[in-house]
């Protein structure tokens, strides 16, 4: 692993990791955890913050330029800024179904989906991860997504046979 591609790349690309990692590890952590309680309020407004910063600062990469610097990743971004707008409204409505499907959504496409991608050979997080190796990266994210599809079914029917 090393960090010599981050440390080299534009700001923007900076800023959009320095606000995605913890976002990724604090949505699977809110996730996890029991909802509607004052410290999962207040991480979820940090939280959505987070993904604020994501989706802006992608707008100023364009490493994929398929339309005057924009590409179909540009999309993503607005979805989870009106996504981000959603939850709150729906949040302060007291409407928690749709809040928790938007959520879930922002984590899972925006977070998990998007990030996926990322790790693709050739782009800077599969450098960063890991240099030098193509197979590799593939059975990490595997890895991964098994656990993080474990944990969260886990969860969801633990919660169902609450109900």
């Amino acid at each position: 692993m090393t960090f010599e591609p981050l440390l080299n790349a534009p700001i923007a690309i900076q800023v959009h990791v320095a606000a995605v990692v913890p976002a990724a590890l604090l949505g699977a952590y809110l996730l996890l955890r029991p909802k509607g309680t004052p410290g999962h309020r207040l991480l979820g407004k940090i939280w959505l913050c987070l993904m604020v910063i994501t989706a802006l600062s992608s707008f100023f990469i364009h490493q994929i330029n398929m339309f005057y610097g924009f590409s179909p990743i540009h999309l993503l971004s607005l979805y989870v800024l009106f996504g981000c707008w959603g939850a709150i409204v729906n949040a302060r409505n007291h409407n928690i179904k749709a809040h928790k499907r938007i959520v879930r959504g922002l984590y899972f496409g925006g977070i998990v989906g998007a990030g996926i991608f990322t790790f693709i050979p050739g782009r800077m997080m599969n450098k960063i991860v890991f240099t030098g190796d193509e197979i590799a990266p593939f059975a990490v994210l595997a890895a991964i997504a098994l656990v993080l599809l474990w944990a969260v079914s886990k969860e969801l029917w633990h919660r169902r046979r609450l109900t």
